[in-house]
């Protein structure tokens, strides 16, 4: 039926009133092989520190008081996901004397962010006439989420950026509440079509059409709103703030295109409606949902695309048939995590199944284990390649934010493809672009680690690295420890046979603070081999304003495998890949010490019952070249 009928359309509420397009906002100006391994008396200490430490409460089970409990965070009154945490700030016991100096070290070099204020989701990212394009929600005018527009920044590579003047404000009674989040999708014939939810000016959650103005500029620097937005409007059942970010639209087997949009049923069940569309004005409703999972809440920021089983280049969002999985992700709004799985779309009736109902969308797989929402792929037709992008937003308070002028970054750009060998995930790992910022490296082989063993490697600035380390584990004698139930336990400290070992990043000398990465191997009596990838972030600040946790999740381990990481350090952000991108922990990270000069790099094994023999390779990185355009 067409959602035009009067059978789709929602609750009234007050009509749409004309009104004249304000000015845009002006953009802002603004080799070695190492022979000797040294363990110092100090590093033995520190460490007797580390593991005699445990963190005994997770910030999430801090009491709140009670005048906290009523307040809201940003956006919620809007009707989208939390963008800030009131309650944190309001339990913290103190706050921390931050200076410039390390305000400044927080920012990094190599991940994009804007010159200033607030930044969330990344938008409608996509490759036309030789440059990427990536757009965003910005707030151009504070550090704090509010009065969101599209930022626009353009690259030739994915790591070196120019930002543009902002694509779209809210000038409209459509979107004057915010122009959200939204797609791009690349038509046959070239043209380029953004769907995008606008926050009406009643506080309607509506799909919006805009288009380039001049599809033959490279840089797509103006662009057009659809006079006869809305599109869409929320259907009957729907509530008027649960209707939101529509995805890149594929084309059918009977010629139609759809897109689908997240939203939910009640407050618990999570669903992905589908529209079809020829000329994406009119619309029309699918009679049931693309997928629904009980329990999971609203679904923002759904994503949907195929991949390829037995290939090793990325798919075109509408490819389907033999030889292709779909992959469907939703960010929960109830868990701030983005969630997704893997199974069989079938075109005919626009539904989609998993391959393991056991694992279903939200209930599963996570695209992170860390500090990451709001993702969105894309297909970079340039390299044949699926691109995926994703949101870090802070832990830390908002005072801190607005002290820096800035807030949230952007993940490197990852390439996702299907995992032949476990055939039940998938795989990210960073754009082969990475490594064009590699400068000098630095290998450490057969590196021994005892049980309770702290090495450092000395690598030089260790506030910029691209970190590959292998480790085999030998065991020695029986196996009597064994890990927590949930595998990461109370993080590093917490001692098992077998685990946990790994690096510590952005570790002070003395280690003071320190971050690991690692893996936690339960008790193989039973033969399972099962493992654990892990981010421990209770030791990475002294600072006692700055959420910390221990994040991580089982990881598939193969026969004949050894464990390995890849770990991405760029000042405060670390982005770690566990078995070649079986698993990605994203940690957003505030040190006070372990800064600048000040910040080193360590091996470490805290097993009871086998040694960790390493090999590790280690790179410094440049900075990207990311500035204003004009």
């Amino acid at each position: 039926m067409d959602s035009t009928s009067s059978d789709l359309i929602p609750p009234p509420y007050s009509a749409l009133p004309d009104r004249h397009p304000s000015p845009a906002l002006p953009r802002k100006s603004r080799n070695f092989t190492t022979t000797t391994i040294l363990i110092s008396f100090l590093l033995l200490v520190s460490l007797f520190a580390l593991f005699s430490y445990t963190n005994t409460s997770s910030p999430e089970s801090v009491k709140l008081p009670e005048n906290t409990q009523s307040r809201l965070a940003r956006g919620v009154a809007e009707g989208v996901s939390a963008k800030s945490n009131p309650y944190f700030s309001d339990s913290v016991d103190g706050s921390f004397n931050w200076t410039n100096a390390m305000f400044s070290w927080q920012r990094t070099a190599f991940h994009f962010q804007p010159e200033g204020n607030w930044m969330n989701d990344p938008n409608g990212p996509l490759y036309h006439r030789g440059w990427y394009h990536l757009f965003y929600q910005y707030n151009p005018e504070s550090a704090v989420w509010g009065n969101i527009s599209w930022g626009h920044a353009v690259s030739r590579d994915l790591i070196h950026w120019l930002y543009l003047p902002y694509a779209m404000v809210p000038d409209q009674s459509y979107d004057v509440n915010g122009v959200w989040t939204g797609s791009a999708t690349i038509l046959p014939d070239g043209r380029i079509i953004m769907l995008y939810t606008g926050d009406t000016i009643d506080g309607v959650q509506v799909q919006n059409l805009a288009y380039p103005a001049n599809l033959t500029d490279p840089l797509l620097l103006n662009w057009v709103k659809y006079p006869g937005n809305p599109v869409l409007v929320p259907p009957p059942g729907i509530g008027l703030k649960d209707f939101r970010d529509p995805t890149t639209a594929w084309l059918g087997p009977d010629g139609k295109w759809r897109i689908t949009i997240g939203s939910r049923v009640g407050t618990t069940l999570g669903v992905s409606l589908v529209y079809t569309t020829n000329d994406f004005i009119k619309y029309e409703l699918v009679d049931r949902f693309l997928h629904a999972v009980p329990g999971t809440g609203m679904w923002e920021c759904v994503d949907f695309y195929p991949v390829s089983v037995d290939g090793s280049k990325g798919l075109d969002t509408s490819e389907n048939g033999g030889g292709v999985k779909h992959v469907l992700k939703a960010s929960l709004d109830d868990t701030k995590m983005d969630h997704y799985a893997i199974g069989t779309y079938f075109a005919n009736n626009d539904t989609w199944v998993p391959d393991n109902p056991e694992e279903d969308v939200g209930i599963g797989l996570k695209y992170d284990y860390g500090r990451y929402y709001a993702s969105k792929t894309f297909y970079d037709q340039n390299k044949e390649r699926r691109i995926l992008w994703g949101w870090i937003n802070e832990t830390d308070t908002e005072a801190n934010d607005l002290a820096k002028g800035w807030a949230s970054v952007q993940t490197v750009p990852k390439t996702v493809l299907f995992d032949q060998k476990t055939g039940s995930n998938i795989i990210q790992w960073p754009v082969e672009e990475v490594e064009s910022l590699r400068l000098g490296s630095n290998e450490f082989n057969d590196v021994l680690l005892v049980p309770g063993s702290v090495v450092e490697l000395e690598v030089g600035p260790a506030t910029q690295l691209d970190i590959l380390a292998e480790f085999e584990v030998e065991v020695l004698g029986s196996e009597n420890g064994a890990v927590s139930e949930e595998g990461c336990g109370g993080g590093a400290a917490e001692r098992s046979s077998l685990g946990p070992f790994g690096v510590l990043v952005l570790a002070h000398q003395s280690l003071s603070e320190f971050t690991p990465i690692y893996f936690n191997v339960a008790n193989s009596s039973k033969g399972s081999g099962e493992a654990y990838f892990c981010a421990d972030e209770t030791r990475s600040s002294k600072a006692p304003d700055v959420f910390k946790q221990v994040y991580g999740s089982k990881i598939p381990v193969l026969e004949g495998e050894n464990y390995s990481m890849r770990v991405l350090v760029d000042h405060s952000i670390v982005e770690s890949f566990g078995q070649g991108g079986r698993r990605v922990i994203t940690s957003r990270i505030y040190p006070t010490e372990a800064i600048y000069g000040a910040a080193k790099l360590f091996l470490f094994n805290n097993g009871t019952s086998a040694n960790v023999k390493a090999a590790v390779k280690v790179w410094q990185l440049n900075s990207a070249f990311i500035q204003p355009y004009f």
